[in-house]
């Protein structure tokens, strides 16, 4: 069994999604139980396998029996291993967490999302555990199809669209990667990322392995969502439904950068991507500007859900810059960071999503009076941009210095204004949404009059886990040690100063 559970956290939600299609059809109070035990499944087969890989090593697991470089292998190691873990959590936690807002947005079609929702997932967890390169796209395939089916059954007027561009940046993105895979393929005679690693040094010099390169490169950043290549990121996680953004937006773009993590960590290696191209400043660069942007464009917006989006774009910048700094203690801060912005980004999402259910307008002018009307939503939107931020002791505060710390090492100080100048923004983007919430005068918001305020919060089952999640900022944050010493600096090991 333990053996098994490396092939069990992705094959689990695949069968649940089956048969939660076939209970839409017969017993739909089915479909979420199947789900959410679908789900738990997943969550204890990755905590049982980050365990064996903490304990033991890397978890190989070979698909049909049949080992690479001939089969598809499995390969868990401690990076994706507790990624695994996240995803997998995350996607537990949000659906408990939601499960009122797909009964109340979608009464006839809720198993419809619930197999959308699982198979996305399976999508995701597949992309982070797999070994091999054309399977990788394969799932990548199956997360951003479901991805694009989940935006468009948002808004009735904006998501349709919205998943279209998704669609076609999406496409773009992927081909490219598969072009990438295309070519190293052409030059080595295998697929499994291992093998690749070890035949690839004989070549580095050939033109074909550097487009190869360039193009696995530029397909991940189209997904991640990478200043300028962002453009589809806005809309399709304003107007996708609620439970879906607070999904999508924490895993999606983050499982992209893991992908180019993999790609320069383990396929090309770091002597590839920082000794043999030469493009690291140029790619640190884009990352500068994806920061300065995204905090500008966060500061231009009035819809809250729509300002996260931006801070996000932000966000990936930070994990951008710091992968190519090529020193140990930012790839240190960028991998950190990827983790601690998956939860980050998902108490945000998700307190933006409960709010958004009691509320028709997500416009901050709208918001007054809602530290009274929502307290514990209200709490755990705060402990997000706390960390967000970067203050201490919340888990932002610790990436973040390894990325200020690591680009002062690299003599890289446009890097460090730019961490600077975004934690700053971001002080005044929730401030000002704290203001209105906190000092506006509800009398002239949602009921016009000036008894005592109702108390607007959600479900038990949507604070518990929200407070759950607000908590665990911290916890990240005074586990970080742990987390950079035992599942980061083995993982880079032999390839960094």
């Amino acid at each position: 069994m333990t053996h098994d559970c490396a092939a069990l956290l992705v094959v689990t939600p695949l069968l649940a999604a089956l048969l939660v299609v076939g209970c839409g059809w017969t017993i739909k109070k089915a479909c979420f139980p199947i789900s959410l035990l679908g789900l738990g499944v997943s969550v204890y087969c990755s905590l049982k396998v980050l365990t064996q890989v903490l304990a033991k090593g890397a978890v190989s697991y070979y698909l049909g029996a049949w080992p690479p470089p001939w089969g598809i292998a499995y390969e868990i190691d401690a990076l994706n291993g507790v990624l695994l873990v996240a995803v997998a959590a995350i996607a537990f936690v949000n659906l408990l967490a939601t499960k009122n807002q797909i009964a109340t947005a979608f009464p006839d079609r809720s198993f419809a999302f619930y197999s959308l929702y699982l198979l996305f997932v399976t999508g995701l967890l597949g992309i982070v555990a797999t070994g091999d390169l054309f399977n990788l796209y394969v799932l990548l395939e199956i997360a951003s199809i479901t991805g694009y089916a989940l935006v468009a059954m948002g808004d009735k007027r904006r998501a349709p669209i919205s998943s279209l561009h998704y669609v076609f940046m999406g496409t773009i993105g992927a081909s490219f990667y598969l072009l990438g895979v295309g070519y190293i393929y052409i030059k080595t005679g295998s697929l499994n990322m291992a093998d690749v690693s070890g035949l690839l040094p004989a070549i580095y010099g050939s033109k074909a392995i550097f487009i190869a390169f360039i193009f696995c490169i530029l397909g991940a950043m189209i997904k991640m969502g990478l200043f300028p290549l962002h453009v589809w990121l806005p809309n399709a996680y304003t107007y996708a439904p609620s439970p879906a953004a607070s999904l999508m937006a924490p895993l999606m773009t983050k499982v992209m950068v893991y992908v180019m993590l993999r790609l320069m960590i383990t396929v090309f290696t770091p002597q590839f991507a920082f000794t043999n191209l030469q493009i690291s400043h140029l790619l640190v660069g884009m990352g500068c500007l994806a920061i300065f942007m995204g905090a500008l464009l966060a500061l231009s917006q009035q819809n809250l859900k729509r300002m996260l989006t931006y801070i996000i774009v932000s966000e990936i910048g930070y994990m951008m810059g710091g992968a190519w700094l090529g020193n140990k203690t930012a790839m240190t801060g960028a991998i950190l960071h990827l983790l601690n912005d998956t939860l980050m980004t998902f108490c945000v999402f998700l307190a933006v999503g409960a709010i958004g259910t009691r509320f028709r307008s997500l416009d901050i002018k709208d918001l007054k009076g809602l530290f009274s009307r929502m307290p514990f939503t209200m709490a755990a939107l705060v402990a997000g941009a706390l960390s967000i931020i970067g203050v201490p002791p919340t888990c932002g505060f610790f990436s973040k210095w390894y990325l200020i710390t690591g680009a002062m090492e690299a003599g890289n100080y446009v890097f460090v204004v730019a961490l600077l100048f975004s934690s700053l923004v971001c002080v005044i983007l929730f401030f000002r949404v704290f203001e209105v919430s906190f000092f506006g005068d509800e009398s002239h918001g949602h009921h016009g009059d000036h008894e005592a305020v109702a108390i607007h919060e959600t479900s038990l089952v949507t604070i518990l886990p929200l407070l759950v999640v607000a908590s665990g900022l911290i916890l990240l944050g005074l586990y970080s040690g742990f987390i950079v010493s035992e599942m980061i600096e083995p993982v880079l090991s032999g390839g960094f100063k």
